[in-house]
């Protein structure tokens, strides 16, 4: 027993992957949790008619952490039509007569109930048993959890079993030696990694459009704009994938090894999808989702299902999805190169 454990341990030291896995993956996605879960430095702003509000209010909003933006009359009385068109503002407070106190929000999400508190916070120094109306550009207060995040799910789950599939087919052909006999034909690479993303991508969009269709009509998921943009969305996202699958499979032997990537190459994409919203993350750690493919595709499947988006305002995020799948394809192509003995 105790040789064999002893085995065990030499064949783990050796295997720099596993270490990695096992001693520094754990700190990294731990570290990486307490930044975007910690605290944020985010301040939120609000839109108010001073003229409205009574003087002690203001005192009150001043002293939290909030910027007071002065809006007219009709803005406040037209607070969707100016949070649809300001998205620097969180929030339009307004105190109709006789009726406590009316809060419009852009929609249900983390960032919301921040300035929630806050408002909340100011009015128990002033007035704690005051009415309050809480209303949404976008979604209800009594929706589901479902609701709020499906389209992050449609996109985690569509990226992540692709590129399992892909990673591990591909090493797989690697280590039976059909790649290595396909590469001594006369084949191109470019056509070889086409012909891979085709074969696989036929797979990657039936899942696509299996998981819409089910989502919103059999789960009931709710989508305010046209199902085609979200399933062009989900098959771009799909082929992405499975160039993402094939390009990690060259940087990994056996099918474990492309397990043993997944801290450093899923987990990260899954914060940055839209579970946080990126502008309470600290420390501009926001910007890496620009390099995330799920996160373009997550951003515009949400810009259709939650706000009704189409293609003039989601292009710019299919455009990424495309330009990620291009650059794989090139990075994928040029790889190849070790694989054929010339």
């Amino acid at each position: 027993m105790i040789q064999l454990a002893k085995r065990v341990i030499r064949q783990t030291v050796n295997d720099k992957r596993s270490v990695m896995l096992i001693l520094v993956a754990p700190l990294l996605i731990l570290t990486l949790v307490y930044l975007l879960l910690g605290d944020s430095d985010y301040v939120a702003t609000v839109g108010i008619e001073r003229e409205a509000v009574p003087a002690p209010v203001i005192t009150a909003l001043e002293q939290q952490e909030l910027t007071l933006v002065d809006l007219t009359a009709s803005q406040v009385e037209q607070a969707d039509d100016y949070l649809q068109q300001h998205e620097g503002v969180d929030a339009v407070l307004r105190f109709p007569e006789n009726a406590g106190m009316a809060i419009t929000l852009y929609e249900p999400s983390k960032k919301g109930a921040t300035v929630m508190a806050e408002i909340q916070d100011a009015m128990a120094d002033v007035n704690p048993s005051a009415d309050t109306e809480v209303s949404y550009v976008y979604g209800t207060s009594d929706q589901s959890t479902f609701d709020s995040l499906g389209y992050v799910f449609l996109a985690l789950f569509s990226f992540f079993f692709v590129f399992i599939i892909s990673a591990m087919a591909l090493v797989r052909e690697r280590s039976r030696g059909t790649l290595g006999r396909l590469m001594m034909t006369p084949i191109r690479r470019g056509e070889v990694i086409a012909g891979y993303t085709a074969g696989y991508g036929v797979f990657a969009i039936v899942q696509a459009i299996l998981i819409v269709l089910y989502a919103i009509y059999v789960l009931q998921l709710s989508n305010a704009g046209n199902i085609g943009w979200v399933l062009l969305t989900m098959v771009l996202l799909a082929v992405t994938a499975v160039s993402f699958g094939a390009t990690i499979s060259i940087f990994a032997g056996t099918e474990l090894q492309v397990v043993q990537l997944i801290p450093f190459t899923i987990i990260p994409q899954v914060f940055f999808s839209g579970l946080i919203p990126l502008d309470l993350v600290p420390y501009q750690l926001g910007n890496l989702s620009y390099i995330m493919p799920i996160y373009y595709g997550a951003a515009a499947i949400k810009g259709v299902m939650v706000y009704g988006d189409g293609f003039a305002e989601i292009w710019g995020h299919l455009a990424g999805l495309t330009a990620y799948a291009l650059v794989l394809y090139l990075i994928n192509t040029l790889a190849l190169k070790k694989f054929r003995k010339l």
